[in-house]
């Protein structure tokens, strides 16, 4: 899920932080982008599958349309949010299997067929996604509420009241609320 909530962040455009937020052009700095998305501090090791400037743009989309499963659940519309990670499940043919590399133990992916850089992540963050829309845990993704920010998370917190993508937002909403006190005073 951390990879899906990733890459939505990276590469779709908006508002983050209270600041307007665009994906990184193709090219070398959208390779780093997905590659960060993807692999967070481990980014400067080299991909299993080589990660070529089509992989990068073709995950674009993908991260749109996984922006959308989100929105939705955030909206209410698991109905809809669920018709969504079908249509990418059965888009990228994900299919499950274990694999052993880079010296860890075995542990399960979701890839499909074709072992493309793009399909393989995309197969992955759909299946994740279907498996938290199909467990009671499905009201944990969220669109940050914070104003200018619609970066989307995955509440992990105990209570499950999370409203926020990050601390920061927190923070900025926490900040005009206590202006807005002290200024009514």
């Amino acid at each position: 899920m951390a990879v899906a909530v990733r890459l939505v962040n990276a590469l779709t455009t908006g508002d983050a932080h209270g600041s307007p937020y665009a994906p990184p052009p193709v090219g070398a700095e959208l390779r780093r982008a997905v590659l960060t998305a993807i692999r967070g501090e481990d980014s400067d090791r080299p991909p299993r599958v080589p990660l070529t400037d089509d992989d990068a743009a073709r995950l674009v989309p993908v991260a749109v349309r996984l922006r959308e499963v989100f929105t939705k659940v955030s909206g209410g519309d698991l109905d809809g949010a669920a018709a969504e990670v079908n249509d990418l499940l059965a888009e990228t043919d994900a299919r499950p299997h274990l694999d052993r590399h880079d010296g860890e133990p075995w542990h399960l992916h979701f890839h499909g067929p074709i072992g493309t850089f793009a399909g393989e992540y995309s197969a992955s963050c759909a299946t994740g996604l279907a498996i938290v829309l199909g467990s009671e845990y499905h009201d944990r993704l969220g669109v940050c509420t914070a104003p200018r920010c619609d970066r989307v998370y995955v509440d992990t917190s105990r209570n499950g009241t999370r409203r926020f993508c990050s601390t920061p937002c927190q923070n900025r909403v926490k900040a005009a609320a206590f202006r807005a006190r002290a200024n009514a005073d």
